[in-house]
């Protein structure tokens, strides 16, 4: 027996950054967006935890207990007292490796629901969610997808409405970023600026009531206009080429653009179907990104698409 699970990747059409805490960690207001860009996760009966990947960028997937998926089965059988988990789980990898879009996190939410389905577990949702914070702040998004605001370390989500579809490009870059090594950048700028980098110099972030209102009409122009993401400067100081790429997909009639999370990957928000297929046809054409795909959202969190 196999089950299959789709989990679609991430865009943070708001990501506000508060200032660093005492524990390593900084309060997000992070509007979470799931678009159709997605991966597959098959689970298979086997001995032990083992993985295998393929796609494009497979030979930078870590097939160890490091990758996200074979930590989220270990830890959904030790919740259950299972002791020996005896799964293999192939990611068939689509979302950027490192590439702010939340694709390690994608497999492990993935990894949650195809393990549940497979052992036959019935794990309460809100069990689910619990586990998922425990792997990552971006893991619980990924398994209720659609849009949500993420508070805490973006672990704590409010669903939003959302009045229409919208069509984006994504265009990605020549390696990865660390999210860490992003977050410290973040951190080192506004002590350069002076203006602190703690939480007690940097105010809680909140979300924009203009991006909410946005996304709630299904305005795309209104919802290009506030997309923010507090971390790009930090993401655009470590990789300055980016600007090119946030440029060549402006100049290709893109409504709005940004880093996606905490980047390479950059985000555009086209007016249609047909505007996002040829700011993607533009941004290949341009040589500032290694590849570029036209896509949609929002769409739903993991889940079974076929079992075996």
């Amino acid at each position: 027996m196999s089950v299959t699970v789709r989990v679609p990747a991430k865009v943070n059409v708001q990501l506000g950054v508060g200032g660093l805490r005492a524990d390593g960690f900084h309060d997000l207001a992070n509007v979470f967006f799931a678009v159709a860009l997605g991966d597959e996760v098959t689970a298979t009966a086997g001995t032990g935890v083992t993985l295998s990947c393929s796609g494009p960028d497979a030979a930078v997937v870590p097939l160890d207990d490091s990758n996200l998926a074979a930590r989220a089965a270990r830890l959904l059988a030790a919740h259950h007292g299972i002791a020996d988990p005896g799964v293999h789980l192939h990611i068939a990898k689509a979302i950027p490796v490192a590439g702010g879009m939340a694709g390690g996190s994608a497999d492990g939410a993935a990894a949650l629901v195809a393990c549940d389905a497979l052992w036959g577990l019935g794990t309460p949702l809100d069990t689910l969610l619990e586990l998922a914070a425990e792997l990552g702040s971006d893991v619980p998004f990924a398994l209720v997808g659609g849009v949500a605001l993420g508070r805490g370390r973006g672990e704590i989500l409010e669903a939003l409405p959302v009045g229409g579809t919208f069509h984006w490009v994504f265009a990605v870059a020549d390696g990865g970023l660390s999210t860490p090594a992003v977050f410290r950048e973040c951190d080192r700028l506004r002590d350069e600026a002076g203006t602190g980098f703690g939480d007690t110099d940097v105010a809680t972030p909140d979300a924009d009531p203009a991006l909410l209102a946005a996304l709630a009409d299904g305005d795309v122009v209104a919802l290009a206009g506030a997309l923010a993401n507090d971390l790009q400067p930090a993401a655009l100081s470590l990789r300055p080429a980016l600007a090119d790429t946030l440029r060549a997909g402006t100049e290709a009639g893109a409504l709005g653009a940004l880093v996606s999370g905490s980047g390479p990957t950059c985000a555009f928000l086209a007016k249609d179907a047909d505007a996002a297929a040829a700011v993607a046809a533009a941004l290949r054409a341009s040589g500032t990104c290694r590849a570029a795909h036209a896509t949609y959202g929002p769409v739903p969190g993991a889940a079974v698409s076929a079992r075996g």
